[in-house]
């Protein structure tokens, strides 16, 4: 018995979108277990809320976004300031409490403030003092 096998044809516009969408959740991915190694080696004060498992939320949603769309969230927010476009080393920067940070190291994993590309991101929560 012959089994049909579907064939899709996408249109070059249509691959290359998802593509730079698996590259932005793939980079989520490896960042969060990047962060989860660093905080369990004490490298990371605070908390350390992760992203992993979540990628597809973040690429999918903040895709459908405009550049001058607000991005708001509470905490994990790690992925969406990378799908939003934030350097990985800026936001690994914040992480570790670095001056190069997006919050200038004051905000940590959970209290930074993410901009990126013309776009604001920021936390309810206040940066650490």
């Amino acid at each position: 018995m012959a089994t049909a096998t579907a064939q899709t044809t996408h249109a070059p516009a249509q691959h290359e979108l998802e593509h730079r969408m698996l590259r932005q959740m793939l980079l989520i991915r490896r960042f969060e277990e990047k962060a989860a190694e660093a905080y369990a080696l004490g490298k990371i004060g605070g908390f350390c809320h992760l992203y992993i498992g979540q990628e597809a939320v973040a690429v999918g949603s903040l895709a459908a976004l405009r550049e001058d769309d607000y991005v708001i969230s509470s905490y994990r927010e790690h992925g969406q300031a990378l799908a939003r476009g934030l350097p990985a080393n800026v936001v690994m920067a914040e992480l570790f409490g670095k001056a190069t940070g997006c919050s200038k190291g004051k905000g940590g994993s959970g209290g930074g403030s993410w901009a990126a590309r013309g776009s604001s991101a920021a936390t309810s929560r206040s940066p650490r003092a």
